[in-house]
């Protein structure tokens, strides 16, 4: 009877732990959608009406992009599960949009890490952990590589001056600071114990398996700089290819490399999108709707989907 008892209680808790996931989900959703201050959603809504993005050739290609975002996504992370095991595409997609949902309010969407190892025994989650590391390491990568090269013509380009110097005064803060973090993470024995563990896993990983994932974290992330190029040219803005793949990469650069809540990712990519598409002379409500779909299409809609699979969730899903 007490068993039983302790097995009810468990899927009470349970059930309120998934349930206030999706409900926390839903409520962030509706203020960065509804409680914008950078963009009203009344603004937003006659912004798309204008300029006809609701038309069925416009809906159909942009679903059609967002699709194949996630699609890439799912399969780089079968790819590196089957490193432990073959599973199969089923799986890796409820994995991946119930870690998302899961994950969308964690700083840096951090969650997804322990979202993802919940999905498996507990013996298998440290591998889990390590696999998602890689995964996301080579989607950085992606956009370290891909936004430098954009970020540089951008600067040419327009001729943007730098304070070198006082950008080396900070640089060297930052590195003095994280050499002081680094010395002292050394010292704690778990994180140094956690450390070895992953890159001592991480160096089993085949090169053609590191291959395949680089190559798909490639694709999705040309997938979705190019999904923002074609809301470029649904707003029917005047610029170049080229200069247009220069702004959006170096969108993405400047956001990865700044640190923040998952909760301000919008008003951050918004604010630095503004910025960059300024040298172009394009309206900010214009850049602002744009980061706005991005983040619908790309987020929203696969959290949605992602929150069915949060709900129906049992710790003994995968074995």
């Amino acid at each position: 009877m007490y068993n039983s008892l302790s097995h009810k209680t468990k899927q009470f808790f349970s059930l309120i732990i998934k349930l206030s996931i999706v409900i926390g989900c839903g409520y962030f959703i509706y203020l960065k959608l509804v409680e914008n201050e950078q963009l009203k959603f009344s603004v937003f809504y006659v912004n798309l009406k204008e300029n006809n993005v609701f038309t069925l050739k416009n809906c159909s290609i942009l679903i059609i992009y967002t699709t194949f975002n996630w699609f890439f996504e799912i399969c780089k992370w079968q790819l590196l599960i089957s490193f432990i095991h073959k599973y199969s595409f089923k799986k890796a997609l409820i994995q991946s949009l119930a870690s998302l949902t899961t994950s969308l309010i964690t700083p840096n969407r951090i969650g997804e890490y322990g979202a993802k190892a919940m999905f498996y025994e507990k013996k298998q989650r440290n591998q889990i952990l390590g696999l998602n590391l890689v995964g996301n390491f080579y989607q950085l990568l992606m956009t370290l590589v891909f936004g430098s090269i954009g970020f540089s013509y951008f600067i040419f380009q327009h001729k943007i001056r730098i304070d070198f110097y006082q950008n080396f005064k900070v640089i060297l803060l930052l590195f003095f600071v994280l050499t002081i973090l680094f010395f002292i993470a050394k010292q704690v024995n778990s994180i140094n114990s956690l450390y070895k563990k992953t890159k001592a896993f991480t160096s089993k990983i085949s090169i053609p398996l590191n291959l395949k994932v680089c190559l798909f974290s490639f694709l999705r992330f040309v997938t979705f700089s190019h999904q923002f190029y074609f809301l470029l040219l649904i707003f029917k803005i005047d610029i170049s290819y080229s200069d247009a793949l220069s702004a959006i990469t170096s969108v993405y650069l400047i956001a990865s490399v700044l640190p923040m809540l998952t909760l301000f990712d919008l008003i951050l990519k918004g604010t630095i999108a503004v910025w960059v598409f300024s040298f172009f002379n394009i309206e900010p409500v214009i850049i602002l709707s744009i980061t706005s779909i991005m983040w619908i299409l790309n987020f929203v809609l696969p959290a949605i989907i992602g929150s069915y699979f949060v709900l129906t969730f049992k710790s003994n899903f995968i074995k």
